[in-house]
C-alpha cells in the first residue's frame, strides 16, 4: 500500500514538473513606460517565466523597445530556457493599436506556422467582427502526450464581446479546414463574464453553446485583480479529443500574482488589473526518460 502511495506520489510530482505550462496575460497597456518600470518588470518576468509559452495581449508599444526589454530581461533572468517570441501587426479600428505577443521557449516548442487572422477569412475584416483580429499559431511539441495543435488568440473589445465570439466559432472553422485539425486552444481576454455577456446572448454563441467546445476558466473563478470585482473574463477553451485528453486536470486556473508575491491592490494593478490564466498539457514520459538516461 505504502509503495503504490509513493508511486503515485512520484508520478504526480513528475507530470507536475515535466508538464507543459501555457499562459495568456493581459497586462494592461504594456508599452515602454511599464517596461522602464524596474519593480513592474521584475515582477512580469517572474510571472511569464513561470510558463513554455505566454499569449500577452494589450502591447501598445509602437517603437518595438518594449517587446525587446522584455525579450532581454526574461533571458537573463532564467538562463535554462531560450526565449523567443512572435508579434502581430499593430491593430485597432481607431488610433488606438494594440498587438498581440506570443513568447516562448523555443528548446521546448516549435511554431510550425503563425497566421494574422484578416489574412485568412477576409469576410470578417470586411464585416468588421473583430476589433483586434486573432493572432494563430501551429505548434509541435515534442514534450507533450500532444505533438500538434492550434492557439488562437484574441482579446475581444468588451461592447462586442458575445459578437467577436461568435465570429471566433468561423475562425475555428476555417483553421480547422486549412490545417486538418480538431485540436485547438482558444485563449486570451474574451471579456467573457460580468455585463458583458448576458445568458440569452451565449446562447447563441456557438463557443458556448456547442458541447464539443470545453470551458477550463470557470465562470465563478476570478482573473481580475481589484477586489470590488469578481469577474472571468480571462478564458481558456478546448476543442479536440485528443486535446482535451493531454490536459492536466484541474490544471486551469488565474494566477494570482498579488497573492503569490505578496502585493498590495495598488502594487499589483501597476503590473495589470488582469491575472493570467493558464494551463498544463501532460508530458510524454517516453520522452523525458529518453533524454534524461
Amino acid at each position: 500500500m505504502r509503495s503504490t502511495l509513493l508511486l503515485a506520489c512520484f508520478v504526480g510530482l513528475w507530470t507536475a514538473v515535466n508538464s507543459l505550462k501555457i499562459c495568456a496575460f493581459n497586462i494592461q497597456s504594456y508599452g515602454e513606460a511599464k517596461a522602464s518600470n524596474k519593480r513592474v518588470m521584475e515582477i512580469l518576468i517572474k510571472i511569464i517565466s513561470r510558463c513554455d509559452l505566454s499569449l500577452i495581449q494589450e502591447v501598445r508599444d509602437s517603437r518595438g523597445k518594449a517587446i525587446s526589454a522584455l525579450l532581454m530581461n526574461l533571458n537573463r533572468y532564467d538562463t535554462s530556457h531560450i526565449y523567443t517570441h512572435l508579434e502581430s501587426k499593430r491593430m485597432g479600428k481607431t488610433t488606438y493599436k494594440e498587438q498581440y505577443l506570443y513568447i516562448y521557449r523555443k528548446d521546448m516548442l516549435q511554431v510550425q506556422e503563425q497566421y494574422q487572422h484578416l489574412k485568412l477569412y477576409e469576410a470578417a475584416a470586411e464585416s468588421q467582427v473583430f476589433s483586434r483580429e486573432p493572432f494563430i499559431i501551429r505548434i509541435h511539441s515534442p514534450t507533450t502526450l500532444i505533438k500538434n495543435f492550434v492557439l488562437i488568440g484574441q482579446h475581444t473589445c468588451p461592447k462586442k464581446a458575445m459578437k467577436e465570439m461568435e465570429g471566433l466559432f468561423e475562425v475555428f472553422q476555417t483553421i480547422r479546414k486549412k490545417w486538418k485539425t480538431e485540436n485547438v486552444m482558444f485563449l486570451g481576454d474574451l471579456n467573457a463574464a460580468c455585463s458583458y455577456t448576458t445568458n440569452k446572448g451565449l446562447r447563441n454563441v456557438h463557443l458556448w453553446s456547442d458541447p464539443k467546445f470545453h470551458w477550463l476558466i470557470r465562470d465563478e473563478q476570478d482573473t481580475t485583480v481589484r477586489e470590488k470585482t469578481h469577474c472571468a473574463y480571462d478564458r481558456i477553451i478546448i476543442h479536440g479529443k485528443e486535446l482535451l485528453s493531454g490536459i492536466v486536470p484541474e490544471s486551469a486556473q488565474p494566477f494570482n500574482f498579488k497573492q503569490e508575491f505578496g502585493l498590495s491592490e495598488e502594487q499589483a494593478l501597476k503590473v495589470s488589473d488582469h491575472y493570467p490564466v493558464e494551463v498544463d498539457l501532460k508530458p510524454n514520459h517516453r520522452y523525458h526518460l529518453r533524454n534524461e538516461l
